[in-house]
């Protein structure tokens, strides 16, 4: 019992000094010294630009949704012949137009009941809401 104590004590040692030399478990580490700063990024000065003024508001940039839609498709396609010959013809719209879509004297499409409930539902958060089931 004796023996067999002294010996796993003395494997328990040697595994664990093992890991302080390369003698024994030869291993690969990287070299500390080897390792080199990289130089700065460097970004060429634009001639083209101007510095801002103070107080100027800023330069209508770019949103990242545009700039990925234009990576992806192209940037703006402009409109064929034929879409500006209906632009044209089509002329400008009313200045209030949204405003009197909604108006129930407005001439539109049918869409049902419900449509029609929704458009002369009053305005504000829902509370005087009601609910009805058809029967």
């Amino acid at each position: 019992m004796r023996k067999s104590t002294a010996i796993l004590l003395a494997s328990a040692i040697t595994l664990t000094l093992s890991g302080c030399t390369d003698r024994l478990f030869a291993r690969v580490r990287p070299d500390e010294f080897a390792v080199q700063r990289q130089a700065p990024l460097y970004i060429p000065p634009d001639f083209a630009m101007t510095p801002p003024t103070p107080g100027a508001p800023r330069p209508a940039s770019r949103s990242s949704q545009q700039d990925a839609l234009a990576a992806m498709f192209g940037g703006e396609a402009g409109k064929s012949p034929v879409e500006n010959a209906t632009l044209r013809k089509a002329g400008e719209p009313e200045a209030g137009i949204r405003s009197t879509a909604a108006d129930p004297k407005t001439n539109a499409v049918d869409k049902g009941d419900i449509t029609r409930d929704i458009i002369a539902a009053p305005e504000g958060n829902g509370r005087e809401a009601q609910t009805t089931t058809a029967k």
